[in-house]
């Protein structure tokens, strides 16, 4: 049973409880497809990696080789690795999105639902990301990302 609210300065909303918990079973839902997303993004980028690694030998194997081809293709290959720093930034992105989305799933339970007597506290504020934005770069020329 929830406690009785005290009055507040504050303006507020009554949310049902049950749409209270649709929507925050739907941020959970969310949270999971975003992990199942951090999943195949890292396997995907595995994948590129180890195909890159196999391009290098195969170069590397030619290094006598200073045809206009072979000297192209490296300098593909280092920009095309340059540019697996989206990956990184893609999985921070997705990281912060769900610390946010864990963060309102536990609130919203929190303010509308309350808790069992038997239940912790939902430490929100700890689970709410520090920066606003880990990833700041739009493009690949400009930007910065914040390392772990």
């Amino acid at each position: 049973m929830q406690p009785p609210q005290t009055p507040s300065a504050e303006p507020a909303v009554q949310v049902p409880v049950m749409v209270a918990a649709e929507l925050q079973d739907s941020l959970l839902v969310v949270m999971r497809d975003l992990h199942r997303l951090e999943g195949l993004l890292n396997h995907a980028t595995s994948n590129l990696l180890a195909r890159f690694g196999e391009a290098n030998v195969l170069l590397s194997d030619n290094a006598a080789d200073d045809s206009p081809t072979v000297v192209a293709a490296r300098a593909a290959l280092r920009n095309a690795v340059t540019e697996l720093q989206f990956h990184d930034m893609a999985s921070q992105l997705i990281v912060h999105t769900t610390q946010v989305l864990q963060g309102c799933a536990f609130r919203l339970a929190a303010e509308t639902m309350g808790r069992e007597d038997e239940e912790l506290e939902a430490p929100v504020v700890a689970m709410q990301p520090e920066r606003p934005n880990p990833v700041t770069q739009s493009e690949m020329d400009a930007g910065s990302i914040e390392l772990f």
